[in-house]
C-alpha cells in the first residue's frame, strides 16, 4: 500500500527524491550509520509502500524536522511507532504515554545501546516542549495496580540528594549509569501504579528532578542527543507534577545545552520561556540561573549591553536567594556557580577584566567547597582573561591549575575547557611555556 503520508510530507518540502536520498545519507552520518546510503530507487520503494528497517525511520524523520523546523515523528511519516530514541523527543500530552517513553529511554541508556548513543542533538526539539509547557494543557489518564504511597516518594526523594552531590563533585560521568538504573527498575515502575492525586504529583515531581539530573549528567558526559531526550521527559514530568519552578529549572539547562551547542538563539529563547513560568512560581535561585544563562546566549550573540544588563538581572535575584527556602535541585545555584557562568559571560565579550574578577570570585568559592569540576572551568576562564591580556606567564599558572582540577573528575566539560584553553594560546605557539602546557594538557585530555 501506497505511503500517502511519506509521499505528502516530500511534496510539502519541496525536495527531490534525489535531494532526500542525500540529506538523509548525511544525516545518518550523524547517527554514525554510513552505510546508510539510499539512492533514487529505495526513496520510490519506501513511498510505494516498502518499510525500511530501523534506524532509518527515525533518520528519515530527523531530516524532515530538520527541514521544517518542527517535529516531525516517524509515526508523522507513515512508518508507525519510533524508537525509544525518536519517541524520547516528543512532549506528549499523554501521561501514560510519557512513562513509556522515559522508561525506554533509561532502559536504553542503562543498556547503552549503540542507536541511543549515536543519536544527534535535534536542534529544533526544544521549541515544541517549551510551547507546550507554558500553554499547560495536559491530559490526566487513570492507571492501575498498587497503590503508591507517598512514603514510597519519600524514599525516592531521598536519593536525589546523594546522587546530585555525585554531579557536583564528581562529575557527570561517575554515577549517571548507576542513577539510570535506580529510575529504570524503581521510580519509573512507579508512575505506572496507582496513586492519590497528592502523591502522582509527588512522585511526578521526584521523577522530573531525577530524570533531569540523568539529562545533565549526559550533557557533561558530552552525549548531548541522550541529554536533550532525558531534558525532554524531564520538563513534561514536571509539568504533571504542577511545580513551575522546577519546569523552569529544566528550561534552564535546555538553554545552556542549545547555547553550548552553537544556538544562542535559542538558548536565550528557552530561558526567556523559564523566566516567563516563573510569573508562577517564587525560586529566586532559579531566576538567577535564568539570567545567567540568557547572559551567556546574548555574550555568544554579541550583544554586550544586553548581556551586562542580564548579568546584574541574575545577582539581583540571587540576593533575594534564601537556601532553606529553595528546593533541592537548587543547592548548585550558588555563587561558585554563578560568578564561574558570568566570568564565560565576560571572556565571550571579549572583557578580560571583568572575567578576571568573577572567575575568582568562583574560584574562591569552590575551593572552599571543594568542587574540582567548577574550579577546573573557572581557573580556566580566568587562563583565558590572562591570554586576551596577552600575560602568558599568568596564563600558564592558571593553566597548570586547571589540568590538576580537571584530571580529579569525570566531566567532559572540564575537559573540553581544557582543550578551549590549549586553542587559545595557540597564538603563543612558541612560547616555552606554552609548549609545556600543551603537553601535560594533551596527557589529560588523552586519559579522560
Amino acid at each position: 500500500m501506497r505511503n500517502e503520508q511519506l509521499a505528502d510530507h516530500l511534496a510539502r518540502s519541496g525536495m527531490s527524491r534525489a535531494e532526500l536520498a542525500r540529506r538523509i545519507k548525511a544525516k545518518a552520518r550523524e547517527y554514525k550509520q554510513p552505510h546508510i546510503a539510499p539512492g533514487v530507487t529505495r526513496i520510490r520503494c519506501w513511498i510505494e509502500g516498502e518499510k525500511p528497517r530501523a534506524p532509518i525511520p527515525d533518520i528519515i524523520s530527523d531530516v524532515f524536522s530538520d527541514h521544517f523546523g518542527f517535529r516531525v515523528t516517524t509515526y508523522d511519516l507513515g512508518f508507525g511507532e519510533g524508537s525509544s530514541v525518536d519517541s524520547a523527543l516528543v512532549y506528549d500530552t499523554s501521561f501514560t504515554a510519557t512513562v513509556k517513553a522515559v522508561a525506554e529511554l533509561g532502559r536504553a541508556d542503562v543498556d547503552r545501546r549503540k542507536l541511543l548513543a549515536a543519536a544527534p542533538f535535534a536542534a529544533v526539539a526544544g521549541v515544541g516542549p517549551s510551547r507546550d509547557w507554558l500553554m499547560n494543557t495536559l491530559d490526566q489518564e487513570p492507571t492501575s495496580g498498587p497503590r503508591v504511597r507517598l512514603e514510597d516518594v519519600t524514599a525516592v526523594k531521598s536519593m536525589f540528594e546523594t546522587f546530585q552531590r555525585m554531579d557536583i563533585f564528581q562529575g557527570g560521568g561517575s554515577g549517571r549509569l548507576v542513577l539510570a538504573d535506580y529510575m529504570t527498575q524503581h521510580v519509573y515502575p512507579l508512575l505506572r501504579r496507582t496513586h492519590t492525586e497528592q502523591v502522582r504529583r509527588a512522585l511526578c515531581e521526584a521523577a522530573a528532578e531525577q530524570t533531569y539530573l540523568l539529562g545533565w549528567m549526559a550533557y557533561d558526559s558530552g552525549e548531548h542527543g541522550v541529554a536533550q531526550r532525558y531534558l525532554i521527559q524531564a520538563l513534561r514530568l514536571a509539568e504533571e507534577s504542577k511545580n513551575a519552578a522546577l519546569g523552569a529549572h529544566v528550561l534552564a539547562g535546555m538553554a545552556d545545552q542549545a547555547t553550548l551547542l552553537g544556538d544562542p538563539q535559542e538558548g536565550r529563547r528557552l530561558a526567556q520561556a523559564g523566566r516567563h513560568g516563573l510569573s508562577k512560581a517564587e525560586s529566586p535561585a532559579c531566576l538567577a540561573d535564568l539570567w545567567c544563562l540568557e547572559a551567556r546566549a546574548l555574550a555568544k550573540l554579541g550583544d554586550k549591553v544586553a548581556a551586562s544588563r542580564a548579568v546584574v538581572q541574575s545577582e539581583t535575584a540571587f540576593e533575594r536567594v534564601r537556601p532553606e527556602q529553595e528546593q533541592a535541585w537548587a543547592e548548585f545555584i550558588d555563587p561558585a556557580y554563578l560568578h564561574g557562568e558570568h566570568a564565560m559571560t565576560f571572556r565571550d565579550l571579549g572583557e578580560p577584566k571583568s572575567s578576571e574578577t568573577h572567575a575568582l570570585r568562583s574560584i574562591e568559592h569552590a575551593h572552599a567547597q571543594k568542587r574540582a569540576r567548577r574550579g577546573a572551568m573557572s581557573q580556566a576562564a580566568l587562563a583565558v582573561s590572562h591570554v586576551q591580556r596577552k600575560d602568558v606567564d599568568s596564563a600558564y599558572a592558571a593553566g597548570l591549575r586547571t589540568l590538576t582540577l580537571a584530571s580529579q573528575v569525570k566531566s567532559t566539560r572540564a575537559v573540553e575547557a581544557v582543550q578551549d584553553l590549549r586553542r587559545r594560546m595557540q597564538p603563543f605557539g612558541k612560547n616555552r611555556l606554552v609548549a609545556d602546557f600543551n603537553e601535560r594538557a594533551l596527557a589529560v585530555v588523552q586519559a579522560a
